[in-house]
């Protein structure tokens, strides 16, 4: 599933991405998943809407784990 992450640099978003393949490796259905990923990242940005916190980790999980791409990507400013 690639579990090298240290070309992830954000923090929040190297969470997000290893908390979904972790759940999904585990038989959490997508929806599940995805929802409990965005309540993660709400947890490290709480003056995120979840609104937000959808559009960015949907984001995140589409280039990392869709795209399978190692490229930085646009999000949240935190390191």
């Amino acid at each position: 599933m690639g579990r090298d992450f240290s070309h992830i640099a954000r923090r929040c978003e190297r969470a997000v991405v290893s908390a979904y393949r972790e759940l999904r490796a585990h038989g959490t259905a997508d929806p599940d998943a995805f929802r409990a990923c965005t309540t993660l990242y709400r947890i490290h940005h709480p003056e995120a809407s979840v609104s937000e916190a959808r559009l960015l980790v949907a984001e995140w999980i589409d280039h990392h784990v869709v795209r399978r791409s190692t490229a930085p990507t646009p999000g949240c400013p935190c390191d």
